[in-house]
This record gives C-alpha cells, structure tokens and sequence, in this order.
C-alpha cells in the first residue's frame, strides 16, 4: 500500500519543519514548501494526500493557493492552519472545500488526529474506488434492495466495513423513511460482530435525563427510584454494536459525556465511582444536517467530527428510479404472504403513478401504500385507485386543506379483511397525507380531533 502523504505549506520554517519530523515520527510521509509557489512546484511530483497550510502566507494567499490545489485535484485532502486572528479566512476555507483547521500556536497531538481521520477517510475512498472499478451490480448483501448508483454506493460501503474486526464510529444521513435502520442492522449481520449484541436506542424518545440512565445505567440509591443497580445499554452492547437513531435530537448536557463514551470506550453509571470499559462499535443515524446543528449550537462539534469519521448517505426514494418498482415488487411479495393474497403485479397505469409521484416519506411511505394496496386489492393486478395516490402536480404541490378522503367507489372491505384494519390503513393514510398534523387528518376523516387520538391510541398508532 503507497504511503500516506502529506505536504506542510507554511513560511515559518521551524515550524513546519517540526511538524514533519513529528509526522514522520507517526509514520507519515512528508514533505515542506514554505510558499505558495514551491508548493504548486510539488503538487504533480509529490501527489499530496493532505495539506496542511497555513491561511497567511507571502506572495499568493492560503485561500487562493486552496483553490488552486482543488482545481488541481479536489480529492486532496486540506488542513488549514490559522492563528486566532485569523479564524475567519479558516472558515471561508472550510467554505471552499478546506477539510478542517488548526490553531495556532499548533497542538501536535491534534494535528495527528486530524491526519490520521484523513487518511483513513482516503483508505475508504480508495476501497470505494475499488468496489466501482468491480462493477458491483446486483444484490450482494442481503437486504438492501436496489440498483441505482447512489444504492451501489452504499451496499459497497457496507461491505468495506463489514470485512473490518473493528470500525471507528459510522454516521448514516438521509431523510426519514429512507432506511437507515436497515443499513445500521445489515452492518451488523454481515459483521464479524454479527452473533454479539445489536442495541437500537431511539434517541427522541426520552429526556435527557433518562437517556442518560438508560445508555450509561445507574447505582442502587442513585436516585429516589433506584431500588436496584441497572446495566446501561452501552454495557449490554459490550462486543457488538450500539445503534443512536436519530442521534441529533440527544440533549447538548448529554452530548459530552456520550463523546467520552466513544472516544475512550469507558462509561461510568450514574451514582457509581468505577469506570468500566466497554467494547463497542457506534452506529449513529440522523436526518438533520449536523454541521447546520453545529452552526446553531444545537449539537457540540466535537462530538460531529468523532461520529463523521465514516459517513453513508442514502438517497430519498424520488431520486432512485427504477428501483421504485423494484422495491414496490419486492413489498407486493411481501404482503401477499402475509395478508393470503395472489396480486401478481402492478398494472402499466398505477406503475406511470408510482414513478412520477415524489414519496416524501420515502421507502417507508412505499411500504404502507402497497401494503394498503394490497389489502383493497380483489384483482389480479394493482390498479391506480388503490394505490390511493394523489397524481396531478397540483395536488402533488398543493398546500392548502386537502379533500376529504373517499372510499374506494363500490367496494367494501375485501372478504377476510377485519373493519378494524381497514379502519387503521385509513387513518395511517390520513396522517402520511396530512404530514402527521392531527387536526388536518380528523378533518379529512370527518371527526373530531378526540375521536381521532382515541383511534391512535386504539390502534397503537404513535403520533
């Protein structure tokens, strides 16, 4: 494997000449320029896999000797160095593709962080690389369904960290409904891991409070309930993988000490005076925009940058082509099985509806749709009514009170289908049409509002 290389562009010369004897130290090849010429002279010879550079240099600025190296080559990794009076060309920099900065005066055990997350960002990049060059088609990992790029991408990924004994923390993006649980779970089977734990916590489901007790666990007599002493759910993860669902919405108070968590594997319960080590790999997932939350203060940046060192993006549904019917296939068998049905496809009308229609929720909006349309079903074939979609761009864009709901025209319940579930799918499809809003969808359901949370506690709906 060709060494990790690294270029320190930086006019203090003694300086930068100690940042690479120190790098060569931590087994990095590197190499010094002290401007910006000398530097674009060793950009084709050396093939820099990072740069460190400082933002104030003689002759040509740092910002524009950037963007001079991403014209060169954009996959070049780029540090920047900058003293505190100059953090706002850093963050210009970071604007114009810059991969992190450093302060002056320079923290060499940070900098070696920084180095170490680019290369193993570059090693990704490269397996990544690899995986394309094969030509990966089809479904080589169980699960995940689909052949678009963006999915290919993904299953690749998968299967890079998959073949690792051990991986720093992963970080799955994407709008909600588009299978993050999945991917987060397939990592786990197709693991060495795979026969130890896989702990899901759903990180907007409690307080701060009681998050904290359930991930790190807490003493006897900790407090006023604490009868007895409770394993936390990073200890019952001990050698497998803990899955932080929707990881954006833990309270900032908590952010820090879950930080420790990951970064030394060591937690401590609440009430108890030992540490304990434990041995896990982190999934975390979210559908917010993390450096957004950075920006805003809702979410420590620390915390960002150990979660982000691997990140899968998934792609929303609309954005998939024709793995839509591949998918929607792939439900239709499923529902068939479980319902005792025998709808043996989809026909050419509701198919042209399923394609054009933009799926804000996604894969698991798909789910529910076939799995409703399933249930209506008393043909042989899907058809456009009961996939009950809205097709016209009006009302695909439209934001004013949507119509009333109407049943399907002269039809009742399918013979075997309890009124109860046909009652759920409907208000299900009320909710996904009405984007959860309780008061729009017992409208278009002609109640009240209290009949309709009677109904969602009824049916065990969580809204």
């Amino acid at each position: 494997m060709n060494p990790f290389t690294i270029l320190i562009v930086d006019d203090e010369r003694t300086l930068a000449r100690s940042i690479k004897l120190f790098l060569a130290e931590q087994g990095y090849e590197a190499e010094v320029a002290e401007n910006a010429d000398k530097a674009l002279e060793l950009l084709d010879r050396l093939r820099p896999d990072l740069v460190f550079l400082d933002v104030s240099l003689p002759g040509m600025s740092g910002i524009e000797l950037l963007k001079r190296i991403k014209e060169f080559d954009r996959n070049i990794a780029v540090a920047i160095m900058t003293a505190y009076g100059s953090i706002e060309g850093a963050v210009e920099a970071v604007k114009l593709g810059a991969f992190d900065y450093i302060k002056k005066p320079v923290d060499l055990d940070e900098l070696k962080l920084l180095a170490d997350r680019a290369r193993e960002i570059s090693r990704m990049r490269q397996e990544l690389s690899y995986y394309r060059e094969r030509e990966v088609r089809g479904l080589p990992i169980k699960g995940i369904i689909g052949k678009c790029e963006a999915i290919l991408e993904v299953i690749a990924r998968v299967q890079q960290i998959a073949a690792l004994e051990e991986s720093p923390p992963i970080l799955i993006t994407g709008e909600t409904g588009t299978g993050k649980g999945l991917v987060a779970r397939t990592l786990h089977s197709q693991s060495r891991r795979a026969s130890r734990p896989f702990i899901e916590v759903n990180c907007t489901a409690l307080p701060g409070t009681l998050m904290e007790a359930e991930l790190f666990g807490y003493e006897r007599g900790a407090f006023t309930d604490a009868k007895e002493s409770k394993m936390g759910l990073f200890e019952a993860a001990d050698g497998g993988f803990l899955f932080l669902d929707e990881v954006g919405d833990i309270e900032l108070s908590l952010q820090g000490k879950l930080l420790r968590a990951i970064e030394e594997g060591v937690i401590r319960r609440i009430g108890g005076l030992r540490d304990r080590r434990v041995d896990v790999n982190i999934v975390a997932a979210t559908h917010l925009d993390l450096e957004e939350e950075v920006k805003a203060g809702r979410f420590r940046k620390d915390l960002y940058y150990r979660l982000a060192v691997i990140t899968i993006d998934l792609p929303p549904l609309r954005e998939r082509g024709e793995d839509i019917l591949m998918l929607a296939t792939h439900y239709l068998d499923k529902f068939n099985a479980k319902y005792g049905k025998a709808v043996r496809g989809i026909d050419d009308k509701a198919v042209r509806i399923l394609m054009e229609y933009p799926w804000p929720g996604n894969v698991r909006e798909l789910s529910h749709v076939i799995e409703r349309a399933v249930l209506w079903s008393q043909g042989e074939r899907l058809a456009e009514e009961q996939l009950a979609l809205a097709t016209s761009p009006q009302a695909l864009t439209s934001t004013s009170q949507p119509p009333p709901i109407a049943p399907v025209q002269g039809t009742l319940p399918p013979e075997g289908i309890a009124l109860a579930e046909w009652e759920r799918s409907l208000i299900e499809q009320a909710l996904r049409e009405c984007a959860g809003n309780q008061t729009k969808a017992a409208k278009r359901l002609g109640i009240s509002r209290d009949t309709l949370r009677y109904r969602l506690k009824k049916y065990g709906l969580s809204q």
